[in-house]
C-alpha cells in the first residue's frame, strides 16, 4: 500500500418504498425510481464517489444492502423516503454500514394540485398519486427507531424540485464528509517541543488520533537541519524567485537573509514530500546548536508557502491549532494561524494576528516580507510577513481540549474590516463582531479555548457544525 494512500469519499444512495404498493398502484415503482435517480445525479455534483443502490422496499433487500454499504466503505448515507414504507427496510441498512446517515423528507413538489387531483375518477390511481407525495409520512417511525436503536440521524426536509435550500445542505453535508475524510487520511508532522511554559497548548496527540484519525509523524529539528546542507543553489535561486512572486520583499530584506530563508523552504519542502505531511505543527528554540538556530530562525517565508500550499503551519507547536487550520483550509477557507493582538474601543473591533507563517491564499493585497531584528518572546532574529485578512466575512475556529478529555469546536463568524494595523511584521487583521467587542472576547474566553485559533474566508459556520455531529465532536458558536 503506498504511503500516502487516500480513497476517494463516497457517498451511499437508497431510496425507501414497500413492495405491496406496486402491484396494487401501476406506475408508482417506476415514478419513485425516478426521484432516486434524481437525488443521484444531484449527488453526483458535489465531488463524491456515489454508491446508490436505488429502492430498498423488502427486509431482504435492506439485509443485502447494508452489506453492500458496508462492503463499499462508504463514508455517509444519504436515505431518500420517497414514500410509506416499514422501518424494517431501513434499519438493517444504516445498523450494518455503521456510518452517519442524513434522511431526505423531500417531496417532489411543493403540494399536491387539489383540485386536479379530487377530479381523478379513479381513488386507487387517487391513492397512488398521494403515496407520491407521501414521504413524510414513515419519517416519524425511522427517527422512533433510530433513536431506540441508539443511531445518530440528522434530517432535510423540503421538496426535491425547486428547493435551493435542500440541496445546500446537502451539498454542506457532502463538504462536511469531505473534511472529515481529509482529517481520517491526514498526516501531522510535529516537530520539536513546545513552547516552554504555554500550558494552554498542551495536547493529548492520542485524543486526537482518536477523534479525527490521520496519523501522527514525530519529526526532529536536526532532520531540517540536515535537509538545508542538501540544498542546491539552483534551487535556492528558485524558491526566491517565488519569494518575489508571492511577496512583496522590503527594500531593506538583506540579500543573504532571503538566501538562508529560501534554503530552508526547499528544506521544508522536501520534508513534507519524505514524510507525505498535510500538516505542521513546530516550535524549536536552537539554542545551544548554532545549525539548528540557523534552521528554525528561517523558516518564516517556507513555512507560508506551505500553508498556502493546502499543508497548514502552525507555530508554537500548537498541535490543536494545526487541526483547526487544516479542517479550515480543508473546506476551501484558509486558516491562518491568529491571536488576540488588541482591542481597538474607539472603533469596536478586535485587532487579532501572530508572528511566524501566513496563509497567502486569504490576504488583502500583496503580503509584505520585513526583516525582524527580534523574534519577540523566540530567540535570534530574520525575515517576517505581515499581512491582513481579506475584508468580508470570516470565520474564526478553536480546537478546544475540555477538562474530561474531549475535543470542541469552537467557532464565531465575523468581519475582516479596513483600518489601522500594527505595521510590526507580523500578520495582522481588525475583527468586527455582531455582538461587539466585549462581549465576543468575553464569550469566547468563557469556554476555555487556547489563546490561538485559526481564521478563514467567509462565513462557513453552519459546515462546521454538520463535521462535528459526523465526528461526534460538540459544536460551539458564539456568534
Amino acid at each position: 500500500m503506498e504511503e500516502n494512500f487516500k480513497p476517494r469519499l463516497k457517498v451511499g444512495l437508497f431510496g425507501i418504498g414497500l413492495q405491496a404498493y406496486w402491484e396494487q398502484f401501476e406506475g408508482l415503482e417506476q415514478r419513485l425510481k425516478g426521484y432516486v435517480d434524481v437525488v443521484s445525479q444531484r449527488l453526483q455534483g458535489y465531488g463524491a464517489e456515489i454508491v446508490n443502490l436505488g429502492l430498498v422496499d423488502t427486509p431482504e433487500k435492506a439485509f443485502e444492502s447494508g452489506s453492500r454499504f458496508r462492503r463499499e466503505e462508504v463514508d455517509l448515507i444519504f436515505l431518500y423516503v420517497t414514500t410509506y414504507a416499514l422501518s424494517s427496510t431501513v434499519l438493517p441498512v444504516v445498523s450494518r454500514a455503521k456510518v452517519p446517515v442524513i434522511v431526505l423528507n423531500l417531496a417532489p413538489e411543493a403540494a399536491i394540485n387539489y383540485e386536479v387531483f379530487n377530479r381523478m375518477d379513479n381513488r386507487t390511481a387517487m391513492t397512488g398519486e398521494w403515496l407520491a407525495f407521501c414521504s413524510a409520512c414513515p419519517v416519524p417511525e425511522i427517527a422512533s427507531v433510530f433513536n431506540r436503536s441508539n443511531i445518530p440521524f440528522y434530517q432535510i426536509t423540503g421538496m426535491l424540485h425547486n428547493d435551493p435550500v435542500v440541496w445546500n445542505e446537502v451539498q454542506e453535508w457532502i463538504e462536511a464528509a469531505k473534511v472529515a475524510h481529509t482529517m481520517y487520511y491526514n498526516r501531522l508532522g510535529v516537530m520539536g517541543s513546545y513552547y516552554n511554559g504555554m500550558l494552554d497548548i498542551y495536547s493529548n496527540l492520542t485524543l486526537h488520533c482518536a477523534t479525527f484519525g490521520g496519523h501522527i509523524e514525530i519529526l526532529e529539528v536536526d532532520e531540517l537541519s540536515g535537509l538545508r546542507g542538501e540544498v542546491t543553489d539552483g534551487e535556492t535561486n528558485e524558491k526566491i524567485k517565488a519569494f518575489h512572486e508571492v511577496f512583496e520583499v522590503q527594500a531593506d530584506c538583506p540579500d543573504d537573509e532571503l538566501k538562508r530563508a529560501a534554503i530552508t523552504a526547499v528544506a521544508l519542502d522536501k520534508l513534507v514530500e519524505k514524510h507525505k505531511l498535510g500538516s505542521l505543527a513546530y516550535f524549536h528554540k536552537g539554542t545551544g546548536n548554532p545549525q539548528n538556530l540557523d534552521t528554525m530562525t528561517s523558516v518564516i517565508l517556507g513555512t507560508s508557502l506551505l500553508t498556502a500550499n493546502h499543508i497548514p503551519v502552525a507555530g508554537e507547536y500548537e498541535v490543536k491549532n494545526a487541526q483547526a487550520m487544516k479542517i479550515m483550509d480543508s473546506f476551501g477557507t484558509g486558516g491562518s494561524f491568529t491571536e488576540y493582538y488588541a482591542m481597538d474601543f474607539n472603533e469596536d473591533v478586535v485587532l487579532m494576528g501572530h508572528d511566524g507563517p501566513c496563509h497567502p491564499a486569504i490576504a488583502e493585497g500583496k503580503i509584505k516580507v520585513k526583516p525582524l531584528r527580534v523574534y519577540h518572546g523566540k530567540v535570534g532574529s530574520g525575515l517576517s510577513v505581515e499581512m491582513s485578512v481579506q475584508h468580508g466575512p470570516v470565520t474564526l475556529l478553536s480546537l478546544v481540549e475540555t477538562v474530561d478529555g474531549k475535543l470542541q469546536l469552537l467557532v464565531a463568524e465575523a468581519e475582516s474590516v479596513a483600518g489601522p494595523i500594527l505595521e510590526i511584521g507580523n500578520t495582522n487583521s481588525r475583527y468586527k463582531f455582531p455582538i461587539g467587542a466585549r462581549a465576543f472576547v468575553e464569550t469566547w474566553n468563557s469556554y476555555g479555548p487556547a489563546h490561538h485559533c485559526a481564521v478563514g474566508k467567509g462565513h462557513i459556520a453552519s459546515k462546521i457544525k454538520k463535521l462535528g455531529k459526523l465526528l461526534g465532536i460538540q459544536f460551539i458558536k458564539v456568534c
